[in-house]
């Protein structure tokens, strides 16, 4: 990037005022900071002085990336979020993309049958949920996944707003080039500086990568067999029960409010049965299922599919921390192993909604004592059963989800 670049990249992400320091003068300081501040802490983890400066040649810091925060600069006010929309879960599941995922994913399961059946043996998680998060976070490998991983991680360690979190993983990436891992080039990530094909962060990978084509490296970036037995083994660690399903869509009856939804509100699936909550196909729960516990899951309220989870749902949320993720990658498993299905339940509109005035919803349920999970205008479980308890003592009819006429309220 030349210097004219650079210095727009500045403006336009930092907006820095004219006393901020130079672009060659912040390069200079972070070069120093290598050597002053972040190699003594890379020798104290035993990182080679060659393979630290093996893994930092050549490397700048990366401007573009979001959430930079120079030296010399101050933080930008966070500003009204009035153009940002609240919208429907729906745009997470559009149809051409999932169709897509699916189509390829029963093709892989086709052609790594074998593969997969030993990765079950091995870890007892199902080949069609390992191929769905594959799928997900990479597109089956096919996904371009540019970023040199020192350059990410060097910048956001040095200037980002959450420094000390990068600055554990920068460490983490050094310490797999010094183990003979993986060589510096070797280490692409994304913009976020999450690694390879399962889109492991560098500590992620020291503790749950695996070699399981039995060349002696754990390679995720290549290695179809590692990618994937290491996604199977990061979700044995994080609880993974071996015979179980992640869930199944359901139907609530009225006599069942959506203000019980939660894993902290579990309960044996046969109370839900007992309660009239049935599976939406009309088949029974499963037997062997009755006796253990399951979790109401409403992501859209009334106003949309629901779910008794089971606690594998809550281990694929270990991957990423999103309801809307986990549904995605259950649901395409199950279409990868059963049949071509989306979910029967249709997704309610959400219209004329901001995300700040959700953000005001969820501060005035705060100030009346509910526990929504935080004031971030997004609709978790804890803010959908906190509307819907809310509904219920004001003498509504419990919807559990935002509306335009429920913002007003507040």
């Amino acid at each position: 990037m030349n210097r004219f670049l650079l210095s727009l990249a500045i403006a336009t992400l930092i907006q820095a005022p004219a006393s901020a320091q130079s672009v060659q003068k912040v390069e200079a300081q972070f070069q120093a900071w290598l050597q002053s501040d972040l190699w003594p802490e890379a020798k104290r983890n035993g990182v080679s002085k060659r393979n630290f400066n093996a893994a930092f040649k050549g490397v700048t810091l990366n401007w573009k990336l979001p959430d930079l925060l120079p030296p010399g600069t101050k933080p930008k006010k966070k500003r009204k979020q009035v153009q940002t929309e609240f919208k429907s879960p729906a745009q997470y599941f559009n149809p051409n993309n999932m169709n897509s995922v699916v189509a390829s994913g029963k093709q892989l399961a086709n052609k790594y049958k074998r593969l997969l059946s030993r990765i079950e043996k091995k870890y007892g998680v199902p080949g069609s949920i390992l191929l769905s998060i594959w799928g997900r976070e990479s597109a089956y490998g096919r996904a371009k996944i540019p970023y040199n991983v020192f350059r990410v991680l060097g910048t956001k360690a040095f200037m980002s707003t959450r420094r000390e979190l990068f600055r554990k993983e920068v460490i983490a990436a050094l310490v797999i080039i010094d183990k003979g891992y993986a060589s510096p080039s070797q280490m692409k990530s994304s913009w976020a500086g999450a690694m390879g094909q399962p889109q492991f962060l560098p500590s992620s990978y020291l503790e749950y990568a695996v070699d399981f084509d039995g060349d002696g490296k754990r390679n995720i970036w290549g290695s179809t067999a590692d990618t994937l037995a290491s996604i199977a083994n990061y979700l044995k660690q994080y609880g993974w029960q071996t015979g179980r399903d992640w869930g199944f869509e359901a139907r609530i009856p009225s006599n069942v409010s959506c203000a019980f939804e939660g894993p902290d509100q579990m309960r044996p699936i046969s109370d839900w049965a007992n309660a009239g909550v049935t599976r939406i196909s009309g088949k029974a729960f499963p037997q062997a299922e009755l006796r253990k516990k399951g979790a109401l899951l409403m992501p859209a309220g009334r106003s949309g599919p629901a779910f008794i989870a089971t606690p594998n749902f809550y281990t694929i949320k270990k991957y990423n921390n999103s309801d809307l993720y986990a549904l995605f990658v259950g649901n395409v498993a199950d279409r990868i192993q059963y049949s071509n299905k989306p979910f029967t339940a249709s997704w309610g509109k959400v219209s004329g909604i901001k995300r700040h005035e959700v953000k005001r919803m969820q501060e005035g349920l705060i100030k009346k004592g509910y526990d929504v999970g935080g004031a971030d205008g997004l609709a978790g479980f804890k803010t959908r059963r906190s509307i819907g308890d809310w509904q219920q003592k004001n003498g509504l009819q419990p919807t559990c989800f935002p509306s335009a006429g429920l913002v007003k309220r507040f």
